[in-house]
């Protein structure tokens, strides 16, 4: 008999769960991008969405089950709920898409969107030089990150200010000014991402 059960790979999970973020983010570009066959386009970021909700809690699973784990368990429980934080806000913006049924898309929203996807695909980079344990990698990526949600900022707070300007319809207001606000979150979220692989590094230099 084993004294401890078999050693699971957390890291193949957070990869799963960041190249699901990719696919999401990527999906959400081509939305705004394209802005046509919206309901199609959302079907398919929510069904990246459940996948992401059945990696978490497959995460969370083996954290009951395992003893000994490569990281801090707290660690991990943050780096994919927060991985999944980033998801939720993502299917949010698109489903507010296809709720209100905007019909046009507003300036800045595709941007917001096209940074959003380098933010993930950054945080992808940063997990894979965890696994490898080239924690200074880590950190530098961990820095573009910071990077990029300050160029996020700028570009919100540009396309608030756009709408606010423009825009006559205070429905359509209310709208745009929601979806752009999840856009925000979630570049925020993976903000803290960033923030929890820095804490990750600083335990193992």
């Amino acid at each position: 008999m084993r004294l401890f059960p078999k050693k699971l790979d957390f890291f193949e999970i957070f990869h799963s769960a960041s190249q699901n973020l990719i696919k999401a983010s990527e999906q959400l570009v081509e939305l705004f991008r394209e802005f046509d066959r919206i309901e199609q386009r959302t079907k398919a970021i929510h069904d990246l969405e459940h996948e992401g909700d059945l990696l978490t809690h497959e995460a969370i699973r083996m954290l009951n089950q395992t003893f000994l784990t490569p990281i801090d368990r707290e660690d991990i429980h943050a780096l994919v709920s927060r991985l999944d934080d980033v998801l939720d806000l993502i299917w949010a913006s698109a489903d507010r898409v296809n709720l209100f049924k905007v019909t046009e898309k507003v300036e800045g929203v595709e941007e917001l969107a096209l940074s959003l996807m380098e933010h993930t695909r950054t945080i992808d980079r940063a997990i894979d030089e965890l696994k490898r344990k080239r924690y200074s990698f880590v950190q530098d990526l961990c820095i573009e990150i910071n990077r990029l949600e300050n160029e996020a900022d700028r570009i919100f707070r540009k396309a608030i200010g756009e709408l606010f300007e423009k825009e006559k319809d205070p429905i359509r207001v209310i709208k745009w000014k929601e979806i752009l606000e999840h856009l925000e979150n979630a570049t925020d979220r993976c903000e803290d991402v960033a923030n929890i692989l820095e804490g990750i590094v600083l335990k193992h230099v």
